[in-house]
């Protein structure tokens, strides 16, 4: 598997990878692909990097991540759909913790509670839960309160 940083030339790309990223993992956010495209052009122009994995001239994989100095945040990890289950994650994973970040620094991802398969392949590439964030979304308006 080949690696290379991404460039502002990327981010149409990048853009199609996150959009089908947050369609996969059921996340909520409504954001069409030129919204996306503006979001990681402001986030490359900043302190965030992208790696973009390929094998065989094909883009197979993609991980968004900041490095504070103190600790790495994965903002974003993907893997192409028909590339799944061949050992592109792990492989890529191995990579960013291995060869790109730093090794005395914290890493840090999140993952929706209902992407039971991301929270398994975060816990075999050897994260741990550390926190749990609950919320309680806006009501209808013919919806009453909650009471104890």
């Amino acid at each position: 598997m080949r690696y290379r940083h991404a460039t502002p030339n990327d981010c149409p790309l990048l853009a199609q990878l996150n959009h089908q990223l947050i369609r996969d993992e059921g996340h909520r956010n409504p954001m069409t692909v030129p919204e996306l495209e503006g979001r990681m052009r402001g986030w490359l122009g900043t302190d965030y990097q992208a790696i973009i994995f390929e094998e065989d001239g094909a883009v197979v994989a993609y991980a968004l991540y900041r490095n504070d100095g103190a600790e790495i945040y994965l903002r974003q990890f993907f893997v192409v759909r028909h590339r799944r289950r061949e050992g592109i994650g792990r492989r890529a994973m191995q990579i960013l913790l291995n060869d790109i970040w730093p090794q005395n620094r914290r890493r840090l991802v999140e993952a929706l509670w209902s992407n039971s398969r991301a929270i398994q392949f975060w816990k075999a590439a050897g994260f741990r839960e550390y926190c749990l964030t609950l919320e309680i979304l806006p009501r209808k308006s013919n919806e009453k309160s909650a009471r104890f």
